[in-house]
């Protein structure tokens, strides 16, 4: 568990802190990530208090009924995940400022995966 992250989208706009412990550092193979953002969708959790988002312009998309997608409305790119009945957060691990020390755990949603890719790192996988 890592604790303070800093990340933030790609023009700047919207920057975030995780300033407490993270956790489930996952791979989302799910046709909802790889069409949000171009691929599977690297992502951590937090606790939603302690996740402090700062900036401009971020904007949330209802993706289901369960669940929404937070994203940058200036330069596109696709921060955060949130289920809407949970106290936590998923945030891009793409998105964050290195050196995280982060190591990630699993791949999820893989029987829904890209065929046009392999998953060959050995780590543990979830249908």
């Amino acid at each position: 568990m890592a604790a303070h992250l800093t990340g933030r989208c790609l023009c700047g706009s919207v920057r975030y802190e995780v300033r407490g412990p993270s956790k489930s550092y996952t791979v989302c193979h799910c046709s909802q990530c790889r069409k949000q953002s171009g691929n599977q969708w690297a992502s951590g959790e937090c606790k939603d208090d302690d996740l402090v988002i700062t900036g401009e312009g971020l904007r949330w998309y209802a993706s289901s009924e369960n669940a929404k997608r937070g994203f940058c409305e200036r330069c596109g790119s696709f921060l955060f995940w949130k289920m809407h009945a949970e106290d936590l957060t998923s945030f891009s691990l793409g998105s964050l400022d290195k050196p995280t020390g982060l190591t990630l755990e699993k791949h999820i949603f893989v029987a829904d995966k890209g065929d046009y890719y392999p998953i060959n790192d050995g780590l543990p996988r979830e249908a």
